[in-house]
This record gives structure tokens, sequence and C-alpha cells, in this order.
């Protein structure tokens, strides 16, 4: 068994720290609601979907800030072994805000700001800086 989203975010960090440009994952619903996430809080630039059927992929466009990555850490906070689940009260800002939690919750997959928001609280899959 196979984390798709530990395998994710470590692409993610490897290729922003690498200088790549894009990455190609396979599509799935949860990986393109956790980038469309990402891409609306300036973590990546671009998400689009390429193949169709069986084949499908996202082709990821990383954000880069004077040249330098936007993505510098990424830190797998639930996995498959051990869940890890958290009220809206308890889920506090990343690195005095320059960082992001994600959290999946019965609205869908959020950020730490958007589940305070909603008041809204559920799993935390990752921290993201």
């Amino acid at each position: 068994m196979t984390d798709s989203i530990s395998n994710f975010i470590t692409q993610l960090q490897n290729a922003s720290l690498a200088g790549k440009a894009t990455v190609v994952f396979p599509h799935s619903n949860l990986i393109a609601s956790i980038a469309d996430v990402l891409v609306a809080k300036g973590f990546i630039k671009s998400v689009s979907k390429k193949g169709k059927k069986v084949q499908k992929s996202l082709e990821i466009e990383l954000a880069s800030v004077n040249g330098k990555p936007r993505i510098s850490g990424v830190l797998r906070l639930s996995k498959p072994s051990k869940r890890l689940y958290r009220g809206y009260t308890e889920i506090y800002p990343v690195k005095q805000g320059y960082g992001m939690l994600i959290v999946s919750t019965p609205k869908g997959i959020l950020s730490d700001d958007d589940a305070r928001r909603e008041k809204v609280g559920g799993e935390i899959l990752f921290t993201i800086w």
C-alpha cells in the first residue's frame, strides 16, 4: 500500500529544491483538491489535467519568489498507521504564519485559516512552508 499524499508532497519538495519548473503526478481527486488549495495559497502556480480516462495526470507548475522556491519544506503529520485529528480550536498557525496546515474536513480539503474560519476540524494531513 502506498501513501499518495506523502508521495505527492515529497515530489513537490524535491522538485522545488532541485529548481524544477513543473512536476507531473498521476491524477486522483484527493491530490487535485490538495493542489487546488496550494494554488489558492500561492505555494504552486497552476495545476492542469493532462490525458484521458486511465492515463490522466496532473501537471503542476511550481511557484518561486525572486528566484527562490516557494516550497522549502513539508512534514506529513497524519499517516496511514496513525491518524491525527484536531478540532478547529486546536489548529494553530504554522511557522508563525509563514507556513500552512492542510486539513481534510467534512467540507473538503481546507487550509488552516479556512478551517478556523469555517469552524470545522478534521484530519491534519501535512504542513508546508
